[in-house]
């Protein structure tokens, strides 16, 4: 070690030891950074479902102590058991996401734990050799490379290293440590977190059995009390009732418009011939440029697109609701659907409606060539506003089960003018 290139060699193998755990340790700060991200976003989600069931909740509570409507309190029903399930999924999710973050922390603790133990026996090796020898040795290698005519800078730079080494052994044991509790603080924050999260799942899994139980009753007495029956029978009917009518009021605003163009047409038209009839008696040539007339096509052409892919769970027509159990008529088809599963417009057109609808929950309607109607019920989220133009296929929400009575799924309706049209039909005609 005396001499300078042997220290050199020692100098370039620390520097590449170092540089190699160098790298190490900071892919593991990124992965650790990653996995925290994960679990503070999965957090935020956590709490984003928990407020939305506890208003769900708080909804079911007002209808148990109100008189409510047989399909609304069937449709929160199934609500508050849908969510109830992905809440239970997502703590599932968390509580495996926090068990492996404390498995990695309790190996890099271990990790650490080893390489604090190399160098705390180091340093007390170190203490030994100084407490024996002192420091003649490096005295005697300082005196040789201040005596030697070599380059300065490379005399100032080993001079420099041989005096801090001790100071950075130091240093990186007090990191070393520092580090350890840090991610020691980390693993039992989330061990109390993962205690909390399969506290909150063991009641929610035992609550949606009670749930499942107080639905099952419901339906059961729907099936067999007739009074209970009428009174939905007339509560469905009320809700197609209403389908119906806002069709109605959305064409008769489409022929209003239509006649209103016709109007401004002719008068354009009379002003027209009005000026042509009086550049004839000027004997001047004219020359007038007419704008194309309003057509009304019968129905809508070209390609349509099915609004989402799914099992079609309740067809177009006369028959027996899957829930209700009583014969019923429907103006539409019903797809089943599953979470984020995207809703589709199924032909180019303009939305004329973004509302709840009685039995639909949040609606999109949407006008297409010739007065023909789309529309799309039960929607989680809506991408659209009113006035919007919408091309074939083209994304306008989320499928969801907001006055659904049987889980996630689309309502979808045509109509052409005032008249419904089976939906799956009218899909392939081209």
């Amino acid at each position: 070690m005396k001499h300078p290139v042997l220290l050199l060699c020692l100098l370039l193998t620390l520097t590449g030891l170092f540089t190699d755990a160098f790298a190490a340790k900071a892919s593991q700060k990124s992965a650790t950074k990653k996995t925290d991200a994960q679990i503070s976003e999965q957090k935020n989600a956590l709490k984003k479902l928990e407020s939305d069931l506890a208003k769900k909740r708080q909804e079911l509570a007002l209808l148990e102590t109100e008189e409510k409507g047989v399909l609304n309190t069937i449709s929160v029903l199934d609500q508050n058991l849908n969510q109830t399930r992905v809440y239970i999924s997502e703590l599932s999710k968390s509580e495996v996401m926090l068990e492996r973050a404390i498995v990695q922390l309790s190996a890099d603790i271990d990790s650490l734990d080893r390489k604090i133990e190399t160098r705390k026996e180091a340093m007390k090796k170190r203490i030994r050799n100084l407490y024996v020898n002192g420091r003649h040795s490096e005295a005697r290698v300082l005196y040789g490379l201040l005596t030697q005519n070599a380059n300065p800078d490379r005399e100032v730079y080993w001079v420099h290293h041989i005096l801090n080494q001790d100071r950075q052994e130091v240093e990186m044991l007090q990191q070393l440590l520092q580090e350890r509790d840090e991610k020691k603080m980390l693993e039992t924050a989330h061990l109390e977190d993962l205690k909390s999260l399969r506290s909150k799942k063991s009641a929610e899994e035992k609550g949606l059995v009670s749930q499942m139980s107080g639905q099952e009753k419901m339906l059961m007495s729907l099936k067999h009390d007739q009074n209970m029956q009428r009174r939905a029978l007339k509560e469905f009917e009320q809700n197609q009732k209403t389908m119906l009518a806002l069709i109605k009021k959305l064409e008769q605003k489409r022929k209003k418009e239509i006649e209103q163009a016709k109007k401004e047409e002719a008068a354009r038209k009379a002003r027209e011939k009005a000026k042509k009839d009086k550049k004839k008696d000027k004997k001047t040539p004219a020359k007038t440029v007419e704008k194309p007339k309003i057509t009304v096509a019968e129905t809508v052409k070209g390609p349509k697109c099915t609004p989402m892919k799914g099992e079609i769970i309740s067809n177009y027509g006369l028959q027996e609701h899957p829930v209700l159990h009583i014969m019923t008529r429907n103006l539409g088809v019903e797809i089943r659907g599953k979470r984020g599963d995207a809703v589709r417009a199924a032909a180019a057109g303009t939305v004329v409606m973004v509302a709840e609808i009685d039995g639909r929950g949040p609606s999109v309607i949407i006008e297409h060539a010739g007065g023909t109607y789309s529309v799309y019920g039960h929607l989680k989220s809506i991408r659209v506003q009113e006035g919007k133009e919408v091309r074939n296929c083209e994304e306008i929400g989320e499928v969801g089960d907001v006055a659904s009575l049987n889980g996630i799924k689309l309502y979808f309706q045509v109509s052409e003018g005032t008249q419904t049209v089976d939906p799956l039909l009218w899909l392939k005609e081209k």
